[in-house]
């Protein structure tokens, strides 16, 4: 459970991508009634849990997506993961999941990048700073000052879906909202954004399941 100043109601959240189940709730709201709201709707948590895909472990023996295609995870030598010859090599031990995820960060970071200057070129803007974080709920965003933030889960997108979200934002530095000029100018940088975003809805919880943390020490 979360308080909230903000929050002015009862709201409910079931993460694609570990399952964990947030009840946000107002500062003054009594806990017997936020756990009353959940209860009240118990089948919905069940439904959405049911729904989620498993959590899938980015380790030595695992087929980890790059660009949408599938890439098989072998031991490699050195002390990063590397993407050589459609396989990503990675040294053994409890490290693989935070190395795998720097290499696909690093990757994500260049393709982003390009997508935003190339789009950017198009519309006569300059993009502020570029940083790529791990959200939740959103795929990127663009601040009022121009800076633009990714997910780097992107980069296990097909390319075509990491080019959409580049253009979504970029999108932004000419109209600061979500209006039907906002979606031309979306248009217009990429014409498919519409099956784009279907994707995203569709397949996003996917790349959300993917888990690169270190397994727990015993």
């Amino acid at each position: 459970m979360r308080r909230s100043a903000r929050a002015k109601r009862f709201s409910l959240r079931v993460s694609r991508s570990d399952g964990r189940v947030s009840l946000s709730l107002p500062q003054w709201a009594p806990e017997a009634e936020a756990l009353a709201f959940l209860r009240a709707r118990e089948d919905w948590v069940r439904r959405h849990l049911q729904d989620a895909p498993p959590p899938k472990l980015a380790r030595v023996g695992a087929m980890v997506p790059i660009c949408g295609t599938l890439r098989p995870v072998e031991s490699g030598a050195g002390r990063a993961a590397r993407f050589d010859g459609g396989v990503i090599h990675v040294p053994p031990g409890p490290r693989e999941g935070p190395r795998i995820k720097a290499l696909l960060t690093a990757l994500a970071r260049d393709r982003l990048a390009s997508a935003v200057a190339r789009h950017a070129e198009t519309l006569g803007r300059v993009p502020g700073r570029l940083s790529l974080r791990d959200p939740r709920s959103r795929w990127g965003s663009c601040s009022a000052r121009g800076d633009l933030m990714f997910s780097w889960r992107l980069i296990m997108a097909p390319p075509e879906i990491l080019d959409y979200v580049a253009a979504h934002e970029v999108a932004h530095l000419a109209e600061m909202n979500h209006s039907a000029a906002f979606w031309a100018v979306c248009q217009q940088l990429c014409p498919e954004t519409d099956r784009h975003r279907a994707w995203l809805k569709a397949h996003g919880a996917d790349l959300l399941s993917w888990r690169f943390d270190s397994p727990p020490s015993t």
